[in-house]
């Protein structure tokens, strides 16, 4: 079903309206019965991943690999 609606009508609700959207259902603002839009929900951003731009922000204590104390007794 499409909900149409006037600018002035859309100013009011509009948290309503794109949370109708986000529904799934089609919502029309028009402007002076001539020109519309239609609010419709975003698919998610995707961003591009950088390689290495993490680089110098994670640091590794020495003993990283060195057995834990607390599993002592099951290392023997």
């Amino acid at each position: 079903m499409i909900q149409q609606f006037t600018t002035a009508e859309a100013k009011n609700r509009l948290k309503e309206l794109i949370e109708a959207a986000l529904r799934g259902e089609t919502i029309r603002i028009v402007k002076d019965d001539q020109a519309g839009v239609e609010l419709v929900p975003l698919s998610a951003i995707k961003v591009a991943r950088k390689f290495g731009s993490a680089k110098g922000q994670v640091k590794m204590a020495d003993d990283f690999n060195a057995p834990l104390e607390d599993f002592a007794e099951y290392t023997k």
